[in-house]
């Protein structure tokens, strides 16, 4: 296992200025890493969309104790008043938010526009705050009707962790360090910017940008994370039986909604199988990438194998990701 891993860290150290990858087999970890700075185990990056796995599998929390309905409308968490648009008669649920399957378009209202004319934007999601998110939902058109179809939508994440924030009272950051980090001893990951070991994140160029703070659009991409920390949360999902999460763990898992005849998703996580001649392994995986950071979560829950990669430069980490996960679940 420690030359595949290394061989992943080799061909992701050209385009990083810092790699960290991680792999679990069984009961091995193998954690590596190269680059100027921050290749520890406990080094901080910002992990992106792999937080909507995060959001989503606190909602499947809140449903296993009863303060959510996963078929539970959105407008029923939102501050009273708030419009929430429908189409066909059909409402948005908990549900659909974290399939994707809400209807609702990637970005919030307004963002598109400010997206296109300044693609470089530092810090592009400041000021999204709640008021800003919530204002725009009333004036959003759905692309789809709810629960019809796969769109992937950041905007819908990042209201699922509001929404369900509002509903228990507290913050985003708080609500998830109680319901996923601190049950299962993830003791460096959050929102937070004052969290020690934060790596400097680079754009393509390799030059230094700043960090993103998603405001609240948090569930969407907020988290930042350590492969120490998530090699202890893939773990988790390799043996929810003896997690304490595990319930939430595996209802996260019995929702699923088709994509296309190779995919699907399930709350949070996005899920396919190889061809029969990569192995036929199944991958249950997320990705995630902000202005100067790339990440992957991945796992093969047959195979008990996973893996985790973080990078902090702008460039994609997910083919060499997933063809670590297949060559780690091959060998089993």
């Amino acid at each position: 296992m420690g030359s595949l891993v290394e061989e992943t860290v080799d061909r992701l150290t050209p385009l990083h200025v810092s790699v960290v990858v991680a792999a679990v087999a069984g009961g091995s970890t193998e954690i590596r890493g190269a680059g100027q700075a921050g290749t520890a185990p406990g080094t901080l990056f910002e992990i992106g969309s792999v937080t909507k796995v995060f959001t989503a599998l606190t909602l499947a929390r809140l449903a296993g104790q009863g303060v959510v309905g996963l078929d539970e409308p959105l407008a029923a968490l939102l501050p009273e008043g708030t419009r929430v648009p429908s189409r066909d008669g059909k409402e948005i649920t908990l549900r659909q938010l974290a399939s994707h399957t809400s209807g609702l378009p990637r970005l919030p209202k307004g963002m598109l526009l400010q997206a296109l004319l300044r693609p470089s934007k530092p810090d592009p999601y400041a000021g999204c705050t709640a008021e800003f998110l919530l204002t725009g939902l009333a004036a959003t058109r759905l692309g789809a009707t709810p629960g019809h179809r796969f769109r992937y939508s950041n905007l819908g994440a990042g209201l699922l962790g509001l929404a369900l924030a509002h509903r228990a009272g507290t913050d985003y950051e708080t609500l998830v360090v109680r319901e996923i980090c601190t049950p299962l001893g993830m003791t460096d990951t959050g929102v937070a910017d004052g969290r020690a070991r934060l790596v400097r994140g680079h754009d393509r160029r390799r030059r230094p940008v700043p960090p993103w703070h998603l405001a609240g659009l948090a569930g969407a991409g907020g988290l930042r994370s350590t492969a120490a920390d998530l090699v202890t949360f893939v773990r988790a999902h390799l043996a929810p039986d003896s997690s304490a999460i595990g319930e939430a763990i595996r209802l996260s898992r019995q929702s699923e909604h088709r994509i296309n005849s190779f995919a699907w998703i399930h709350l949070g996580w996005m899920g396919q199988r190889s061809h029969e001649r990569q192995g036929g392994g199944l991958q249950i995986w997320h990705n995630g990438r902000t202005g100067g950071f790339s990440s992957f979560v991945g796992f093969d829950p047959e195979k008990e194998v996973g893996v985790v990669v973080l990078g902090n430069t702008r460039q994609p980490v997910d083919r060499p990701a997933l063809d670590l996960l297949r060559r780690l679940g091959s060998a089993r």
